[in-house]
């Protein structure tokens, strides 16, 4: 029994986050404090477009510039259809698949033809270029955006326009992508993925054809992040290019390096620490210039703030928040 307790520090804080996730919507109902459900949710989205991006960052070596545009073309998945009125959820589950891994198949195929910072600038590239056109398609918005006025339908048994049933939906998705994720890295496929970060030289004298391997990786990574997009779409019932410009990735990359790179759980924490500096940080502010202590700070000051507790986690924590659980004081 004891050993199914976890024993070290960031499997403790793990669990917790987990519990958390999973009682939420009961602190949310207790306290009234219903912006917490819509917080907690965002934070579960961007955690499963983290963890996506983490297998090509964390155990692939793959830094991705672009990798926002899976999430916008994920949502824009469900608001297109939504436009001519078509709800049917599972439709709009396999545009997601079907677009976001034929986009990741293409660009992954020439990108990983590249390394190093041409590979960022490919994938930024290829992105803005996404961007861009949905900009330009003024038939779903253009760079106003686009209304989603219902969400996915996936029949009677479940029913997204009720708020906890989304958390719940999201929560069971982010549950099975750290699985997947899990499974994933310890097959021998990930085992290949990882030596291939290190070494690839010697991955292929053994006889793997890595660029395949990065490539399905890639796809993964693409379509994993084009099923939150669709979250975000249902949860946000407004899309637009925003979703996917290249300030986005760089969030998710930072989500990524927060939590810790090759690191199961670090996309979930550091989407969490993340998103919860940026609601919090704002609402300090506020509350110690209603103390009328003085001359009063200039609210845009979070954002130093912000940026400085960022880079010094970054920084002074090698290897991000699980970094910091697993280091060991020195004799």
């Amino acid at each position: 029994m004891n050993s199914c307790l976890p024993r070290t520090l960031s499997g403790i804080v793990y669990t917790g986050v987990i519990v958390v996730l999973a009682l939420m919507p009961v602190f949310v109902q207790l306290s009234g404090q219903i912006f917490y459900l819509d917080i907690f949710s965002r934070i579960m989205i961007l955690a499963i477009a983290a963890l996506s991006l983490n297998l090509l960052i964390g155990y692939g070596g793959m830094i991705s510039l672009g990798h926002a545009a899976f999430l916008g073309i994920g949502a824009y998945c469900v608001g297109i259809p939504v436009y001519y009125e078509i709800y049917n959820g599972w439709i709009h589950l396999a545009l997601a698949i079907v677009a976001c891994g034929v986009f990741a198949l293409v660009t992954g195929a020439i990108s990983l033809r590249t390394k190093g910072v041409y590979f960022i600038m490919i994938t930024l590239a290829f992105a803005q270029m996404v961007y861009f056109t949905f900009v330009s398609l003024e038939e779903y918005g253009g760079d106003d955006g686009l209304v989603i006025e219902l969400r996915s339908e996936f029949g009677s048994w479940l029913d997204l326009e009720d708020n906890i049933a989304l958390y719940y939906t999201i929560f069971g998705v982010l549950l099975l992508s750290l699985f997947f994720v899990h499974r994933l890295v310890h097959a021998r496929f990930g085992r290949v993925i990882l030596g291939s970060k290190f070494n690839e030289r010697r991955m292929q004298s053994l006889g793997f054809e890595t660029y395949r391997y990065r490539l399905v990786c890639y796809v993964i990574s693409g379509i994993m992040c084009g099923i939150a997009g669709l979250f975000l779409g249902n949860f946000t019932s407004f899309i637009s290019p925003e979703m996917m410009d290249w300030t986005r990735s760089g969030e998710l990359i930072f989500m990524v390096i927060l939590g810790g790179t090759g690191v199961l759980f670090g996309p979930v924490v550091g989407a969490g620490v993340f998103i919860l500096l940026e609601v919090w940080l704002p609402q300090i502010i506020t509350f110690i210039n209603g103390l009328g202590l003085g001359a009063k700070l200039p609210h845009e000051l979070w954002h130093l703030i912000f940026g400085v507790t960022l880079i010094a986690v970054v920084l002074f924590g090698r290897g991000g928040i699980h970094g910091l659980l697993t280091r060991k004081k020195r004799p």
